[in-house]
């Protein structure tokens, strides 16, 4: 139910305090992905000031990252159980203290420790941000607004954290770690003012301790194994018995929440054939696009010499284009509908990653990557708000928090697994010797780049099944998502999805 406080005027504008509430989340959004790209570019520094391994580095990023997705299911159920705001400020005050201490430790186990804090503060600030926007902007036009500024946030945030890294290592690495302390407690500060009261659930079912404990622990592992997994190799024993027990945790996981009168994920809702491409959607989009950004990086700091700076300029305007399209996707989205937004989309970005396969050594920047860039910040515009709408339509407001979860749980996991099949097949083409070519060293990120855009093509396969005409139905209109947690579960699925 819309807050009476912060509702739409009559006229449908927006309230100065509506939009204050947005701003809040918004600034969340935006801290918790800046979070992700911009230590990347500060690595280097950060091992020669603190003496720290290649592997030891890489769990300076998967720290958060297992903090991040291994706790996502948990994060979204609470909020709707402890109360969306009470949980969204909690996990920003935590968020906020974790950045303060990954500022100004002296220590490596310490710093990663401090980046597993600040990943699992966002795995609540996530869901219960998502979920409020849900619950405070009534479906429709006024919330598919609404999230498409709220995820062109999330967007910008990832594409200005390379700036950002860029400038500040410059002077120092602590500053990329200190920079979303003061944001994050501005937005703590305001959103106490502002973000609307919510009421816990109170179902008779109670707590759902042993999903949760299943839930949280096969995330773990999962994100876990998958980050580990290109260091210790894929056929590895270890490998191979840490994916069994996950789909063992998973199995039993299922089967609990088949029986709980209170689940952490009611099963029913990917019944939903709009809701599992939603899902599968975010999976594909998000993995193909880390994966890219990841090889992209290593090209042009490693191959053409570009510093860091350079190469973050270089991905600028498909952030800006992001940044730009925040306030009009909303009204595209309501015209067109999702399915077809997100088929468009993932059309542009399989058209940018097929563009990019033709870089060489010698890159005409205004010929190559630039229309790449232009072509993936499209895609990424119209895809991965189009994702959050489709996903978060239709469903009952007591379970927002779950499906946001189960979202930003397909987001973070998608990016860990095709992260690391990426590196493991440009490791596997990697050329032996001291001192590759620089040829030879291009001709092993090329079949990454073909995983790349494999993956996002999966993903445009999946959604153009969203656009097949249902019987008895028209094949125009916005798309709706309706995922009712009635007895029979009914979920009625909408024009176009």
């Amino acid at each position: 139910m819309t807050s009476p406080l912060i509702s739409p005027t009559s006229e449908g504008r927006w309230t100065p305090r509506l939009w204050g509430t947005l701003l809040v989340l918004c600034a969340a959004m935006f801290l918790d992905a800046l979070d992700v790209s911009m230590v990347g570019v500060a690595l280097p520094s950060i091992g020669a000031d603190l003496g720290l391994s290649t592997s030891a580095l890489q769990w300076i990023v998967s720290g958060y990252i297992l903090g991040y997705g291994g706790l996502l299911l948990l994060g979204g159920r609470a909020a709707d159980l402890l109360g969306r705001r009470q949980v969204f400020l909690v996990a920003l005050g935590v968020f906020a203290l974790a950045s303060l201490l990954g500022g100004l430790v002296d220590s490596g186990p310490l710093l990663i420790a401090s980046r597993f804090i600040k990943g699992l503060s966002a795995a609540f600030t996530a869901p219960a941000g998502l979920s409020i926007i849900t619950t405070t902007f009534p479906e429709g036009p006024l919330r598919n607004r609404a999230l498409a500024i709220y995820t062109t946030c999330g967007a910008t945030g990832y594409s200005m954290g390379l700036v950002f890294s860029g400038l500040l290592t410059e002077a120092s690495w602590r500053l990329t770690m200190l920079l979303p302390a003061p944001v994050a407690l501005i937005a703590l500060f305001v959103g106490m003012k502002l973000l609307p009261r919510t009421e816990r659930e109170r179902g008779k079912g109670g707590y759902d301790v042993p999903g949760a404990v299943l839930g949280t622990a096969s995330m773990l592992l999962l994100v876990f194994t998958v980050v580990e997994a290109p260091e210790v190799g894929w056929g590895s024993a270890r490998t191979v018995l840490s994916f069994a027990a996950v789909a063992v945790l998973l199995a039993a996981f299922v089967a609990v929440e088949r029986r709980s009168p209170s689940p952490l994920i009611r099963l029913g809702v990917l019944r939903s054939g709009p809701q599992v491409r939603a899902q599968l959607g975010a999976l594909t989009f998000v993995g193909s696009y880390i994966g890219f950004q990841f090889l992209v990086t290593l090209y042009m700091q490693q191959l053409l010499g570009w510093s860091a700076l350079h190469t973050a300029l270089a991905f600028l305007p498909a952030g800006a284009l992001v940044a730009l399209s925040a306030t009009k996707v909303g009204a595209v989205i309501d015209r067109f509908g999702t399915a077809r937004l997100m088929v468009l989309g993932f059309a542009l970005m399989v058209t940018g990653y097929v563009l990019f396969l033709r870089v060489d050594l010698d890159p005409v920047y205004a010929a190559v990557i630039l229309p790449t860039m232009l072509l993936v910040g499209s895609g990424f515009a119209l895809t991965f708000p189009s994702l959050n709408v489709q996903a978060t339509n239709g469903v009952d407001e007591h379970e927002q928090g779950m499906v946001s979860g189960l979202l930003n749980t397909s987001v973070q996991v998608g990016g860990a697994i095709f992260l690391a099949v990426v590196t493991a097949v440009v490791t596997a083409n990697s050329p032996e010797g001291g001192n590759p070519s620089p040829q030879a060293v291009l001709d092993s990120y090329r079949p990454g780049l073909v995983v790349v855009t494999l993956v996002a093509f999966a993903g445009l396969l999946i959604t153009l099944t969203g656009l097949r005409p249902r019987r008895g139905r028209p094949s125009a209109g916005p798309s709706v998502v309706v995922a009712k947690s009635t007895p029979q579960e009914a979920e009625r699925v909408a024009v176009g999805d």
